[in-house]
């Protein structure tokens, strides 16, 4: 009934196995791959008609992680998977990036990819096997693709790269000192395809190493694809790529001048309006017949790229009159808005971000549910970019992919220079809100994130900046690397290579390559000129930051402070009764968690201090030999309780009262009344042992015996 095809191999520390021909038959291509105990499913299906006027590529990809994959069951009022979570949309847009530009061009049916996550061993990431598995799947479906690629995630601790680091080894990166670098790379056999990390101020040979290191660990990998395909993948799909050539030769002869002329505009919206046109005119000069090929955007967009292109590998000279290495002119501002904690604006160009920080306590924080464990992060960063930024309407809704892809980079990128949860206990949130974009706005986020914490006053170790770079490779291997793209250069050039990171370090590296031709050396001239970018970048931004900011007065404050674990049931209280009362007296927020740390948040320092001297005396012992302030809460015929340490009480014994014989306590004690007693001790059975003799009763300082003269004594 079942013709199963398999495949395995030692891959590291785990066994890979690729297996198709039991599950999804009816896809064309469906194969599963397991690593370890984690086991994902892959699922592709392709249109074989291309729809009418379809001029770009339809590829959707979804990855699905089942939470049954991890005996888990889903939280929520419904008790299912919903929305895709952000994990979900971030492993999608990385199985995307790498294989999209391998599919034949021209190609421009339907195809679909669906990941999903079978099993969970919670050691290793299924975001890896779940690219593995859709490269494999689109082999052997027979849609036109020219893979296939593989991917691997890289370590990096005492200087070794690590092959597929466990799911612990990667999680709190920042609160792990050892491990410095959190890296995805996806390639084919010979090109490095996408790159995607988190890195802890890397230099650049140490990243290069690292991506390096990665291709040549993915190489068996993709040695055993091509293997499991000889033997089980379908015929081809008979798919021979348009040949538009009339039609190219018509558009450039109908507009190359004007074009030429349109891209030779330094100012976008006017560039814009002025290609607009061409196109226009262009399209006035076409037969019917050539307008109605489905193939005219692409004969457009050819004739704009050779422009673009050309003039740049030629002459050394961009569409904005730049050369390949300069930054565009910066302008950074801080403490814009009056009652945020913080706020920046960035200008680079044509590309602005208003980024905002604000400082939340511990119920700030976000509650993450992962199939690998429920967790809390402490460092929010959400990215918005509203058609206007582009001088375009367009609908209004929830972030998209392309708003949680950036946000991830920009978050990546600051996560090395955030102080340690212990010296700044806030929950902070940066929101970015790009306001121009003709470029990187996510390079602009990083810089913008950076002013705006600094200017909330967070001790961050250093400043961020990012730039985005780019390439033009021709056929010939000629090649230019540019500094700072525009958005068409983007759009039409062939790499975008985005690098953020401090004076010291790289942060953050992500990668696209649209061709299958990018060597070490040029890696290696890129990663050079992004650095000299970066640091012209991050002096522009100290021009923006005079000193240190002062802490806004609209931010809470928090202390922290660390009790015993032991006396957390006493801070907490029966049903919360203890910790609720604290909270009403004080007026601050009370937060502690497993290990004993209490964070206290206030605007106001008075109720900080309150809340903190009502757990001290909840959860603080007393010392021998100190005078505490007590009130007298019972008097029996052999003395008196005071209570003097929080809920404490201690007996001051009758012939400790004063240095006189008392008939009874009363004579000189009452119920209520406040005495200043010295704790001398315990006694066997840990009684509390006080005195109020030694102690004077109106200074509260102890009474010292006077020392008889020598000359007396004798």
């Amino acid at each position: 009934m079942f013709d199963v095809t398999t495949k395995s191999m030692q891959w590291g520390e785990e066994t890979l196995t690729l297996e198709t021909g039991k599950i999804a038959r009816q896809a064309d291509g469906s194969v599963i791959a397991t690593l370890g105990e984690t086991r994902v499913m892959a699922n592709v299906t392709f249109a074989r008609e291309q729809k009418p006027g379809q001029d770009f590529f339809p590829l959707t990809v979804h990855y699905q992680e089942k939470y049954y994959a991890a005996g888990k069951v889903p939280g929520g009022f419904f008790k299912r998977e919903a929305r895709p979570t952000e994990k979900e949309t971030l492993t999608a847009r990385l199985i995307d990036r790498p294989i999209r530009p391998l599919f034949v061009p021209g190609f421009k049916n339907e195809v679909l990819v669906m990941c999903t996550v079978l099993s969970h061993d919670l050691v290793n990431d299924p975001d890896i096997v779940a690219m593995i598995a859709a490269s494999a799947a689109l082999t052997i479906s027979g849609v036109p693709f020219m893979g296939p690629i593989a991917g691997c995630r890289v370590g990096f601790v005492d200087g070794e790269y690590v092959l597929n680091p466990t799911v612990d080894d990667m999680q709190d990166l920042r609160l792990n000192p050892e491990q410095r670098l959190d890296l995805v790379v996806a390639g084919t056999k010979d090109a490095v395809m996408m790159v995607e990390s988190e890195a802890y101020e890397l230099t650049e040979a140490e990243m290069l190493g690292a991506v390096t290191f990665a291709h040549e660990q993915i190489q068996p990998v993709v040695d055993l694809i091509i293997a499991f395909a000889e033997q089980c993948a379908k015929e081809p799909f008979d798919f021979t790529p348009p040949d538009y050539s009339d039609l190219y030769a018509a558009v450039k002869a109908a507009g190359e001048e004007q074009m030429r002329a349109a891209f030779a505009i330094t100012d976008k919206q006017e560039r814009t309006a002025a290609v607009a046109a061409a196109r226009e005119a262009i399209k006035a000069a076409l037969t019917e017949e050539q307008l109605a090929d489905g193939n005219l955007g692409s004969a457009l967009k050819k004739l704009e790229a050779g422009i673009l292109r050309g003039d740049v590998v030629k002459g050394g000279k961009r569409i904005d009159g730049r050369d390949t290495t300069t930054v565009r002119p910066i302008v950074a501002e801080t403490g814009l808005l009056p009652r945020t904690h913080g706020s920046a604006l960035f200008t680079r160009g044509e590309t602005q971000g208003l980024v905002v920080t604000t400082l939340g306590t511990g119920d700030d924080e976000q509650f993450i549910d992962a199939l690998h464990g429920n967790f809390k992060s402490n460092f929010l960063l959400h990215y918005n970019f509203p058609p206007y930024s582009v001088g375009e309407v367009g609908r209004v809704g929830s972030p998209g992919r392309r708003e949680i892809g950036h946000g991830k980079l920009a978050w990546r990128a600051l996560q090395a220079v955030l102080p340690a949860p212990t010296d700044f206990p806030y929950t902070i949130r940066v929101v970015s809100e790009i306001t121009e974009s003709n470029g990187s706005s996510s390079m602009a986020s990083v810089c913008g994130g950076s002013l705006s914490m600094m200017d909330a006053g967070v001790p961050l170790k250093s400043a961020v900046a990012g730039v985005a770079m780019g390439l033009i490779l021709e056929d010939d291997g000629s090649y230019a690397v540019l500094t700072d793209i525009l958005g068409d250069e983007d759009h039409l050039g062939d790499m975008d290579f985005k690098v953020a990171g401090t004076e010291n370090g790289i942060t953050s590296l992500q990668m696209d390559i649209k061709v299958a031709g990018i060597t070490p050396e040029i890696m290696e001239k890129a990663l050079s000129q992004a650095k000299d970018g970066r640091m012209h970048i991050l002096g522009e931004m100290n021009k923006a930051l005079s000193g240190a900011a002062d802490f806004s007065v609209h931010a809470p404050r928090i202390e922290t402070m660390q009790i015993p674990t032991d006396k957390i049931r006493e801070v907490i209280g029966s049903g919360g009764k203890v910790i609720r009362e604290i909270v009403e007296v004080s007026g601050a927020k009370v937060d502690i968690n497993d290990d004993g740390i209490i964070k206290i948040a206030s605007p106001n320092g008075d109720s900080i201090k309150k809340a903190y001297d009502m757990i001290w005396s909840i959860v603080a012992e007393p010392e021998e030999g100190q005078i505490y302030t007590g009130k007298v809460v019972k008097i029996v015929d052999f003395g008196a309780f005071v209570n003097f340490f929080g809920k404490r009480d201690g007996l001051v014994h009758v012939s400790q009262i004063e240095n006189r014989r008392l008939n009874h306590p009363s004579d000189v004690l009452k119920e209520g009344q406040e005495v200043k007693v010295k704790l001398l001790g315990f006694d066997d059975r840990g009684k509390v042992r006080l005195s109020m003799k030694v102690v004077d009763q109106e200074t509260g300082e102890e009474i010292v015996p006077e020392k008889k003269e020598a000359s007396e004594a004798e």
